[in-house]
């Protein structure tokens, strides 16, 4: 199987919602972020492609950790993904190939979500969000 490695942003605003975006041409949700340059640090990608996606500066609060999944988009890839916690310094707009930019809630059954999102993202914001009100 062929393999993609990205680095993925967790963007959650006050109301705890999850910031996901829809690249062109494409039907799945999924986490800010992209492909790793030759010789780019994840982190480096992480906030290059956060700049380039949904026009903001942003600052690594920490880091998730390495997941396996399959990819969204991609069929037969498995996705590699360097997932941070990142916190926004302005407001997020739609830019470079995004073509849809939403706020989910956590519990959302309704969009068509990325396997990183919904086997990783969203499982890990749950019990963040629990144990940061514990």
């Amino acid at each position: 199987m062929k393999q993609i490695t990205v680095a993925a942003a967790i963007i959650l605003n006050e109301q705890n919602q999850l910031l996901l975006v829809r690249k062109n041409a494409t039907e799945y949700f999924m986490q800010v972020g992209g492909k790793l340059e030759p010789n780019e640090l994840p982190e480096q990608t992480m906030l290059r492609e956060i700049h380039e996606e949904i026009g903001a500066k942003a600052n690594l609060k920490s880091f998730v950790g390495r997941f396996e999944t399959l990819a969204a988009n991609e069929k037969d890839h498995q996705l590699i993904s360097y997932v941070y916690q990142v916190e926004l310094n302005e407001s997020p707009r739609i830019d470079a190939e995004i073509a849809e930019m939403k706020w989910i809630d956590l519990d959302d059954r309704e969009t068509l979500i990325a396997p990183l999102t919904k086997e990783i993202v969203i499982p890990w914001c749950q019990q963040y969000l629990k144990s940061a009100h514990a």
